[in-house]
């Protein structure tokens, strides 16, 4: 018996419609909604991406609201002063340019000049105290500001282990330094002490030791040596 296809399709929309009832009955609709819900997979939060640097650029941050608006300052490279300061009662403050791109170079006749004139100071030197001459490079009064002592010097009268050394200038005013007996050498304090007097290349020191850590110092400006020029040829 061939069934025809109107009597087949109300068939099947009769049984859809019966099983459709069923399942109501069952509450599986919303027993099915609620299954989908608990186990939907909850969606993964969004990853934020890093900038990429295109560049570097230096600049002086504004935090006050007042001036943000302005201009980025413009950097330039300042010179550094240093205040050098004595003992209570004996204060005084110098500065001097550090920039080492200034340093003055002296010629050979100025450095010989003073050299030769501190010897001849030290040779007239009353007393039995030990001494030396010491001319001033570059590396003693810009720069690192370390400056070597003789080790002869240093092996038969100073002391064998690290300490203080004091310098006494002309004028009575004291200078402690820090002596490096390994390095035969002064360092902390020789800085202040070569600011204050404004020592520089060509210049020539007398050391006197007149105490087992104490040196009287004298200088002898290799300047002298343009001024006696000057003065010669005025008499002339």
């Amino acid at each position: 018996m061939v069934v025809s296809k109107q009597n087949y399709e109300d068939l099947r929309k009769q049984r859809l419609e019966e099983n459709k009832r069923r399942m109501e009955e069952l509450h599986l609709p919303l027993l099915t909604k609620a299954l989908k819900t608990a186990h939907s997979p909850k969606p993964s939060p969004m990853k934020r991406t890093q900038p990429r640097a295109i560049g570097t650029e230096m600049v002086m941050v504004r935090r006050s609201g007042r001036v943000a608006n302005l201009p980025a300052p413009v950097y330039k490279e300042i010179t550094l002063y240093e205040r050098v300061e004595l003992p209570k009662g004996k204060r005084k403050y110098s500065y001097r340019r550090s920039d080492l791109a200034n340093r003055v170079y002296a010629s050979d006749e100025e450095r010989a000049y003073a050299t030769t004139k501190a010897e001849e100071l030290e040779a007239n030197l009353e007393g039995d105290h030990p001494s030396f001459v010491k001319p001033m490079l570059p590396s003693h009064v810009t720069g690192g500001f370390w400056l070597g002592l003789p080790g002869y010097f240093c092996r038969n009268h100073l002391p064998k282990n690290d300490g203080t050394v004091t310098l006494i200038d002309e004028e009575g005013e004291e200078y402690p330094t820090v002596y490096l007996a390994h390095k035969i050498g002064l360092s902390g304090g020789w800085r202040g002490f070569s600011l204050s007097h404004e020592l520089v290349d060509g210049d020539a020191l007398v050391f006197q030791l007149i105490e087992p850590t104490v040196f009287k110092v004298y200088i002898i400006r290799c300047s002298g040596y343009k001024e006696g020029e000057i003065n010669d040829a005025s008499d002339a």
